[in-house]
């Protein structure tokens, strides 16, 4: 009996569940075959004129519709939707909202103040009529249904003014990435309140330009503009030169100033020649320079913008280490002083003007290698075989020639013309240089005891200086053009190319009656013996101009260089 009352009891339940399990089924109807009705405005009425008060932001105007039905009676949510006149698809409005109540009522009532800032960031003009289109959009699963209208919308009489502002563009270091817009420093007034103008210390990219921005992402105020003037939504500002600037930007008077930093310096009591000295800092990028530098004493300083005492950064007085302009302090109702320095040694100075905070920090330099202990000679071996014998003067070695070296062959210096003595090494490739084509090329790399080799990174004749107190290897090597002109100052100067040894040549067109020089400028400058003839000697600092080209053509010209660089040989094959 009890199997039998199980069996009736699970048979019951299975009836059950096909009952219910069809049911379900028949409710859900296929998609498509069921119908979302379109909501029905009510306000505000169509090209109704609406007057934004700005003496009562907080007042609003309210949307309000028929509610849509879905026929088989889903549940509908709603949105207000705005975008310029005359727009019929919504796909990009300048304003969107959820009803009240989670997008179920159907009504939203929208502040006078948010309506005004959502037309602001859509370019509309403040204390001016914006024409629009506005939507209420009903949304039921998958389905969807517009209602459309249109509106003036009168903005408030003043514009409001960010409280932020971020630069943007291809001319800055953002990549043109307005997520990593960077941020401009608010300054405040004399009474110490935020005031509307703003500053950045960035670098630009000539040709490059950029805009200002309210926000971090769209929509947002944006400013353009040009020679010094800002214009709500205006074209983006071109950037006349590349390098370093602080940019400031006066939103109540609609104007923006640039002025170039050349380097920031520190000056002053601990430096190498006091307040008489200079020793400049690095562009680190985003608002930060760096140096190591030597305190030799404790005492004041201050931070110099391109060697003019009208740009110093001072110590904001009450502070540890906040900076401000000495010019601006006043401005700012702020007090300051010299920067005090207790330390000696080698130090890292930082010197931090992003927008976050204006300061200056030391931390220890212990990077320094030890001095090594100087040989009382020195040679230099290619690929096993001594080349050169390089004097000496207190702790450094140098060579008066330029010597004539191949990427493919291995150098040492080594205290003995045998190569049986102390053997030294350096840190990095010679010839390597992020400026290979400038007239004067240099670089100074750690030299260090050990019997590894070292190579170039291209063929160069190279000089030398090699001092073991640093300890360092600087070399150094000239580019050598040709300058061709009949009037100087429309000169061409021509790149030549270097060629293994001490060789310089280029093909290039040349015109008949023109001077040339061979010219490194200013160190180097070589003039003929025989100035009407294809070839001929060069003498640095002497000789004549040449004037050896009687018909217009292309021509290849060589320059063979003495390993002194004083003199030489050229010649002009057409």
């Amino acid at each position: 009996m009890k199997t039998k009352n199980i069996f009736i009891v699970l048979f019951s339940m299975m009836l059950s569940f096909t009952f219910i399990s069809c049911e379900t089924e028949d409710n859900l109807q296929p998609e498509g075959e069921w119908e979302l009705s379109s909501p029905v405005i009510l306000t505000p009425e169509a090209n109704q004129s609406i007057v934004l008060d700005q003496d009562t932001p907080t007042e609003s105007v309210t949307f309000s519709w028929e509610p849509a039905v879905s026929s088989e009676g889903y549940a509908v949510t709603y949105e207000v939707l705005m975008a310029p006149a005359g727009t019929t698809d919504f796909s990009a409005p300048f304003f969107t909202s959820e009803s009240s109540n989670n997008g179920t009522n159907t009504s939203l009532s929208i502040s006078y103040e948010a309506l005004d800032q959502a037309l602001a960031f859509s370019g509309f003009p403040a204390n001016e009529a914006a024409q629009v289109s506005f939507a209420i959009r009903a949304n039921s699963l998958s389905k969807s249904s517009l209602s459309t209208s249109d509106l003036s919308i009168t903005r408030f009489e003043n514009e409001a003014l960010p409280q932020s502002l971020y630069i943007s563009g291809t001319a800055t270091e953002n990549n043109n990435d307005l997520s990593q817009a960077i941020a401009l420093r608010r300054l405040t007034d004399s009474n110490g309140e935020l005031s509307n103008v703003h500053e950045v210390y960035t670098s630009l990219v000539a040709g490059e330009s950029y805009k200002f921005y309210s926000e971090r992402s769209l929509p947002a105020l944006e400013f353009g503009g040009s020679e010094g003037n800002i214009v709500s939504f205006g074209d983006a500002i071109v950037a006349s030169d590349s390098g370093q600037f602080r940019i400031k930007v006066n939103l109540d008077t609609n104007t923006y100033e640039l002025l170039q930093i050349n380097f920031w310096s520190m000056v002053g009591t601990p430096i190498n020649g006091g307040w008489g000295g200079d020793e400049p800092l690095d562009y680190q990028g985003n608002g930060v320079w760096k140096a190591s530098i030597n305190l030799l004493e404790t005492g004041g300083f201050v931070f110099r913008a391109n060697g003019d005492w009208g740009y110093l950064l001072k110590r904001i007085v009450g502070t540890p280490n906040t900076l401000i302009l000495e010019g601006d302090a006043g401005n700012q109702g702020l007090n300051v002083e010299d920067i005090q320095n207790n330390q000696t040694g080698l130090y890292f100075v930082t010197l931090d003007l992003s927008a976050e905070h204006y300061t200056y920090s030391f931390e220890i330099d212990d990077s320094v290698v030890e001095p090594i202990a100087t040989p009382a000679q020195l040679f230099l071996f290619e690929n096993g075989t001594m080349i050169e014998e390089f004097s000496l003067n207190g702790d450094t070695f140098s060579s008066e020639r330029f010597i004539a070296m191949q990427a493919s062959n291995t150098y040492t210096l080594n205290s003995a013309a045998d190569g049986s003595g102390t053997s030294y090494s350096v840190s990095g490739l010679l010839a390597d240089s992020a400026t290979p084509d400038s007239d004067l090329v240099s670089d100074a790399i750690t030299l260090t005891e050990n019997i590894n080799s070292f190579s170039l990174v291209t063929d160069r004749a190279l000089r030398f200086s090699i001092d073991f107190s640093a300890p360092e290897l600087t070399w150094t090597y000239y580019n050598i053009k040709l300058f061709h002109w009949q009037v100087w100052d429309d000169r061409e100067e021509i790149q030549m190319t270097y060629s293994h040894p001490n060789t310089f040549t280029v093909t290039s067109n040349l015109t008949a009656g023109s001077d040339s020089k061979f010219i490194s400028p200013w160190d180097l400058d070589f003039g003929s013996d025989n100035p009407t003839s294809l070839t001929g000697n060069l003498i640095n600092g002497g000789g004549e101009n040449m004037l050896n080209i009687e018909t217009d053509g292309s021509y290849t010209v060589t320059v063979m260089l003495n390993d002194d660089y004083q003199s030489g040989t050229y010649e002009f094959a057409q």
